[in-house]
């Protein structure tokens, strides 16, 4: 078996520049963090600790945890960015044990029947067990990634683009609803810098979110719009998309969720 701490350079190198995450939450307080820790189980699991280990329809992977942390199996190669790697190097980093299983390079589940075959065994009951008792360390996790992204997408934007990208992310951002917005977002969809996830050279990310957005005031009308914009782009990604993929049976799931953007933030 192969440490993931072997492989997770960049990973590392994310958790290393953030410092300790308790402290680079801005505004947010421990109900809050809460808050949206939660939000986001719901988002991608209903809430529930049998979605904590998943093998989407149509999918080549398994997702796991609160944000379905994406684990390719070995030999393949796929468009969307690798994120169990990365939490399993966050979590040994802040002194986390998680179950053994969970530190492989690659995913051991080779196709969703292998996976649904051991669903109840002993390692992914034992994931299961773990990660409904670690939220808050897959809610710094998820914030972590959010607030790595800002410098990446102002790297990858176009200069006369760069300020008006900029001040989008700061005016969501002025809110608990804006923060957990951008949060949610990146775990949703990524940050858009990367040229593989784009369908017909048009991305779906973070990046391509606040570039759509209309001129709005900061606040809670800045996180409307960020919401209106997302379903925009995501709307874009589908008629972009192969046909074979059928991403149009998901448009009404991911515009619920980019709704929940316009509403505010209750703390736990």
């Amino acid at each position: 078996m192969q440490a993931v701490g072997l492989v997770g350079i960049g990973m590392m190198v994310l958790v290393a520049a953030c410092g300790p995450v308790v402290a680079r939450t801005g505004s947010l307080n421990a109900s809050q963090k809460a808050a949206i820790g939660r939000k986001i189980w719901q988002n991608e699991c209903a809430g529930s600790v049998n979605g904590l280990t998943t093998w989407n329809a149509g999918e080549e992977f398994p997702s796991l945890g609160i944000g379905h942390f994406i684990w390719y199996p070995a030999g393949f190669k796929g468009r969307f960015e690798e994120s169990w790697p990365q939490f399993a190097a966050f979590a040994k980093k802040w002194g986390a044990n998680p179950p053994e299983v969970a530190l492989e390079r690659h995913s051991p589940w080779r196709s969703k029947a292998e996976f649904q075959k051991d669903f109840n065994g002993p390692r992914l009951t034992a994931l299961r067990k773990w990660l409904a008792g670690n939220v808050a360390l897959q809610t710094d996790f998820i914030i972590a990634r959010s607030q790595a992204a800002l410098p990446k997408i102002l790297d990858a934007a176009p200069r006369s683009e760069k300020a008006r990208i900029e001040a989008n992310h700061r005016k969501v951002g002025t809110t608990p609803q804006g923060t957990y917005a951008l949060i949610d977002y990146v775990n949703f969809k990524g940050d858009g810098t990367q040229v593989s996830e784009r369908y017909q050279g048009r991305g779906w990310g973070l990046l391509q979110v606040l570039g759509e957005m209309k001129d709005v005031p900061a606040g809670a009308s800045a996180a409307s719009e960020f919401g209106a914009a997302a379903k925009r782009v995501l709307s874009r990604r589908i008629a972009n998309s192969p046909p074979a993929r059928g991403e149009k049976r998901w448009e009404e799931g991911w515009h619920n969720r980019c709704a929940t953007y316009a509403r505010p933030l209750h703390p736990l």
